[in-house]
């Protein structure tokens, strides 16, 4: 069984953190929104590593041979599949992000992943792979050695291998070949999309807009979205955004704790508030142990087996519950410092904050990620 680790993280420097951040901090519109209309698009191909070092797939992996052969076809050279050996080649899904206001001839960063059963991508080169977006279209065109954070070596049953070997990515490997740009001016108005829907952050969007830029007009939609009138002047668009994303608002920091369960990882921010409660906690472990004894028969004996005999045994060990109280006013470093000196451990502090949760004394979303 893996040990479990704790990280508490903001807690622990919660003196520091309370003399820096402030409850409310003023940020940037363009930190806390974005434009509706204006995303990122996911792209997605289909290609052939080449190049490895007898790492590719294997025989087995029949579309892998079928690709190389419609390869090698289209380069006048036609083979049978069934005997083209690919131990130095390997089938991949191409992924890339298309960046919003992406032109022709602008370069992308591309990541390649093993379809197949290949052992490892490195050293490979990713031939001439097409990335298609939802709609079937092409939209890149991705090519080039492959860079792989880590590495696998050994052979005959010793193996060491460092992070993961199958998936690469090619820095500035794509090109964009059509033109996916948002034309602003077809846009009926400008609608800002808060990244953290709540209602007084957008009403301080709006405000900040009508104050701020002249002849802006605003309104407030829902907790999400914030829309603007374009000015008069079309060609000033850019100029009327820029003069919006520059504004600053009061922002109120969500109070949220987050539990990574898989890496007992537990984030309490600064702003998380406590109610008065007491907490019992005890430990009931109980473990079992089998042992394998070997009965053999005397020698004498007639028809006598040698047998092995599993002898279990069981132990329980419960441990004094241990309390710890949380005044009114308890700060997160109380309820850190309180659960430390009980010896609880990451699995144990999960359970009491999600029971401190259901008791109405944790002031703050829990977020299990």
């Amino acid at each position: 069984m893996k040990p479990f680790r704790l990280t508490l993280v903001c807690a622990l420097a919660l003196p520091l953190l309370a003399a820096m951040s402030p409850d409310v901090v003023r940020v940037p519109i363009s930190n806390i929104t974005t434009i509706a209309g204006v995303r990122d698009n996911l792209l997605v191909g289909y290609g052939l590593v080449v190049g490895l070092q007898g790492t590719g797939d294997r025989s087995q992996t029949l579309f892998t041979t079928q690709t190389l052969g419609n390869v090698l076809q289209k380069m006048g050279v036609t083979i049978p599949p069934t005997q083209v050996m690919v131990d130095n080649v390997a089938a991949v899904f191409v992924t890339a992000t298309l960046p919003p206001f992406a032109r022709p001839g602008m370069r992308i960063d591309v990541t390649v992943s093993s379809t197949g059963d290949a052992r490892s991508l490195a050293g490979g080169l990713l031939l001439m792979s097409s990335l298609h977006g939802p709609d079937g279209t092409v939209y890149a065109e991705a090519q080039g050695p492959l860079t792989i954070g880590g590495f696998s070596a050994g052979g005959g049953g010793n193996q060491v291998q460092v992070n993961q070997t199958n998936v690469g990515i090619i820095p500035a490997g794509g090109i964009v070949e059509r033109d996916t740009a948002v034309a602003l001016s077809q846009l009926q108005q400008l609608s800002l999309l808060l990244r953290d829907p709540n209602f007084v952050t957008a009403q301080a969007v709006a405000a900040a807009i009508d104050q701020g830029v002249p002849g802006a007009v605003s309104r407030v939609v829902d907790s999400r979205e914030v829309d603007v009138a374009w000015p008069a002047d079309r060609a000033q668009i850019p100029e009327f955004i820029a003069s919006i994303e520059a504004l600053t608002v009061p922002v109120t920091p969500p109070a949220r704790v987050v539990i990574d369960e898989r890496t007992g990882t537990i984030v309490i921010g600064n702003e998380v508030a406590l109610g008065p409660v007491s907490i019992l906690h005890g430990n009931l472990s109980i473990q079992i142990s089998t042992t394998y004894a070997v009965s053999q028969a005397y020698p004498q004996a007639q028809g006598g087996k040698t047998v092995v005999v599993p002898k279990t045994t069981v132990k329980a060990n419960d441990s004094a519950a241990a309390k710890i109280t949380l005044a009114p006013g308890a700060t997160v470093q109380d309820l850190v410092n309180g659960l430390q000196a009980i010896g609880a451990s990451a699995r144990d502090i999960v359970s009491i904050l999600r029971a401190i949760k259901a008791a109405g004394a944790l002031e703050a979303q829990l977020v299990v990620i």
